[in-house]
Order: C-alpha cells, then sequence, then structure tokens
C-alpha cells in the first residue's frame, strides 16, 4: 500500500486528507481475489484534478493496480478514483451500469454522493462504504474546506 500511495502522490501530488483506515467487510465481491480482513481508507489529493481527466486517472490507477498483482487477476490494491465538487462525488469504474456514463476507453463515472440538505447523501447504486456516516462527513468536511478556499474576499 505504501508503494501505490508513493506512486499516486508522484503522479496527483501530495495528499491533503486521509480517512482512519477501516474493515472493508461490505462484501465477499474482493474475497476470492484479495483474501480476507480487507481494509480501505480514502485519501484526498491537494492539487484538485480537472474531472475531464478522470478516465486518465483511472487508467493509471488500473495499471498500478496490474502492477502490484501477485498474479494475472489477482490484485493486491483497489484504487477508485474520483473527484469532489460542491455537488458531488464522482467516481469512476470499469463496470458498465444503467446509472453510469461512458467517459472513453472502456471508462465509467457515477455520481456516488450528491450534497442535499446541509449533507452527502447517498443512491440507491451508492457502494456500502460510501454510505457510512463517517465516510459522508468526511466528504462532506472536504467540501467545505473546498467551499472555503473557493470564497473570495473583497476588501472595501
Amino acid at each position: 500500500m505504501e508503494s501505490a500511495r508513493t506512486e499516486l502522490g508522484a503522479f496527483l501530488g501530495p495528499a491533503a486528507r486521509e480517512i482512519t483506515p477501516f474493515p472493508f467487510a461490505f462484501t465477499d465481491y474482493y474475497k476470492e481475489e484479495m483474501g480476507g480482513s480487507l481494509v480501505k481508507t480514502i485519501r484526498l489529493f491537494a492539487n484538485p484534478a480537472d474531472p475531464s481527466i478522470l478516465a486518465d486517472i483511472k487508467l493509471k490507477t488500473n495499471a498500478l493496480e496490474a502492477r502490484f498483482s501477485v498474479q494475472p487477476g489477482g490484485r493486491k490494491i483497489n484504487l477508485d478514483p474520483g473527484y469532489l465538487t460542491l455537488a458531488k462525488v464522482v467516481l469512476a469504474t470499469t463496470k458498465d451500469f444503467s446509472h453510469r456514463i461512458y467517459l472513453r476507453d472502456g471508462i465509467y463515472a457515477e455520481v456516488t454522493l450528491s450534497a442535499r440538505n446541509g449533507a452527502f447523501q447517498p443512491h440507491p447504486w451508492t457502494y456500502p462504504d460510501y454510505k457510512q456516516e463517517s465516510v459522508r462527513q468526511f466528504f462532506w468536511e472536504a467540501r467545505e474546506l473546498l467551499a472555503a478556499s473557493r470564497t473570495v474576499r473583497r476588501e472595501d
């Protein structure tokens, strides 16, 4: 994980915030490939990326996953890039579904959380880990920092 963090930092810049790692026990989807006792963390980078390069970032993270694999199809890490705006949290994926929008080169985007009523709210398709209050609060606090960084002060 540390090697992947270093490479992501070289590509995306320094981290601004990271959620405390927590057990990923929401599904058995990754068990055969990655084993049990998985841990998840979410990292936000200090330098905002242009949303138009989300597919580029996902392709890069897919290549990192493959490089750190123990065998073909045997990932040791799973990287899910996305971006945060004042209105939403968007994730990139390679899996098509009715609510996902095709970007390019086999990459889709999904609005995972939406800002409503003073908090990030999940959708019916939102992954269970992103539905957790602690994760939604983490993104909301990051949203507040983003909003503060965009505030223009006028001095009269």
